[in-house]
């Protein structure tokens, strides 16, 4: 199963590249589908790719419900 799921940028890089945090694991993703991404902002994440930028609540929630599922642990492997 393939997930979308919210992630946090906390590093820019050249050539449309980020780190994003993923409940403490970081991950280098492409910003190269979505416009003015900043540090601190949660994308929404999908095969390496943000797909689009999500309000910082709506992002909380979901994590919370990933977890509250079990489910936080299997995006994070996948």
């Amino acid at each position: 199963m393939c997930l979308a799921i919210p992630a946090r940028v906390v590093e820019i890089q050249a050539n449309d590249q980020a780190i994003v945090d993923l409940g403490g694991v970081r991950k280098d993703i492409s910003l190269a589908l979505v416009d003015s991404v900043a540090v601190g902002d949660y994308v929404i994440v999908h095969v390496g790719y943000a797909l689009t930028r999500l309000d910082p609540e709506e992002a909380e929630k979901t994590l919370a419900l990933m977890a509250e599922a079990g489910l936080a642990d299997q995006a994070l492997s996948a």
